[in-house]
């Protein structure tokens, strides 16, 4: 059974991204991180970073005398997680749709095609 991957929002996301480039971190490595990137008030961190471990998407280690941060899931479960999400509520869940949208919109270089055909041609077909 695969654990439920919580909805985390954009801002959240940016979290995330902190986290996933080296943890676990304490929430000031978090704060000046994310100060680099935005323009975000230490407080609205703090708040992102106990939204995240509200939704156990972020865990926290108590045993030191500075709290550290850790993301729970890593980014390639909840970047599937968050496409699965799209796919469902945009195109009713069929990958298909999707697919052919960008294809037909998006233009493609000769390598594009070429990648992926060979993408496709490499995917076992379902019985």
């Amino acid at each position: 059974m695969t654990k439920e991957i919580p909805n985390i929002s954009e801002s959240e996301w940016e979290i995330m991204h902190v986290l996933w480039e080296k943890s676990p971190r304490t929430a000031s490595e978090v704060i000046s991180s994310m100060q680099e990137k935005t323009d975000w008030k230490p407080k609205t961190i703090r708040t992102l970073l106990d939204r995240l471990t509200q939704k156990k998407a972020v865990g926290v280690n108590k045993d030191q005398r500075v709290y550290t941060f850790y993301p729970l899931y890593s980014q390639e479960e909840c970047q599937r997680a968050k496409a699965r999400s799209f796919i469902d509520r945009i195109y009713g869940g069929t990958l298909k749709s999707m697919l052919v949208q960008f294809i037909q919109e998006e233009s493609l270089s000769e390598d594009d095609i070429k990648e992926l055909r060979s993408i496709l041609d490499k995917k076992p077909k379902e019985k």
